[in-house]
């Protein structure tokens, strides 16, 4: 079994993945995979270095992400080609990446992904587990961790799928607003419900 493990920005994922990782379960990372498929001598590169120059890579011939995420989030064409280009080079390696995990584990696997619904990788998984936290908290949490101001750190949360929206398509839901006690005890409660579900058929929503 796949579950994709998805939230908005700075809603903890990688903080979940850890704790369903301290129980055994291994993951693909799709921010990982992403990173990879614009390194130096990768094909989704030189696209991109045809579409904005040679600016668009410092001195070690790397992408520079802090530009181009300047670009992307200030116009939504330039945000919807760059994903045309990325998003098919992400999904063949995450097929790959998954594939191999799964031979070397008996339990269920993760999909972690920010973008697991927008960008169609939710039809790759079994199960659609979102972490949720208030805007508030997602917005303070960016400006914290990347250094951006509050100006930018909306956009970012605007250009990416409604709260709304993302809850109504999860299976599961872990609210990631408290402390780890809380946390790790949801993500061992679903653990158990994940596990019991490869010896069944079906296994419905958490109410």
């Amino acid at each position: 079994m796949i579950v994709g493990l998805t939230g908005g920005i700075a809603s903890g994922k990688s903080t979940v993945a850890s704790a369903f990782g301290e129980l055994g379960i291994g993951w693909v990372d799709a921010d990982q995979i992403a990173r990879e498929v614009v390194a130096p001598g990768e094909p989704a590169l030189a696209e991109i270095m045809a579409r904005h120059g040679p600016a668009i890579v410092d001195t070690s011939g790397n992408l520079d992400r802090a530009a181009l995420r300047a670009i992307i989030f200030a116009d939504e064409q330039e945000r919807r080609w760059l994903e045309s280009i990325t998003h098919p080079h992400i999904r063949e390696r995450l097929h790959q990446r998954l594939e191999e995990l799964q031979q070397k584990s008996s339990a269920y696997v993760l999909l972690v992904s920010p973008l697991l619904f927008e960008s169609g990788q939710a039809g790759m998984v079994d199960r659609c587990l979102v972490i949720d936290v208030p805007e508030s908290v997602q917005i303070a949490r960016t400006c914290e961790r990347d250094g951006v101001d509050e100006g930018q750190a909306r956009a970012i949360v605007s250009a990416q799928m409604s709260r709304t929206e993302r809850l109504s398509r999860a299976d599961d839901v872990i609210v990631n607003d408290g402390d780890m006690t809380a946390l790790n005890e949801q993500v061992r409660a679903l653990d158990r419900r994940y596990r019991q579900a490869l010896m069944a058929s079906a296994l419905p929503k958490t109410p």
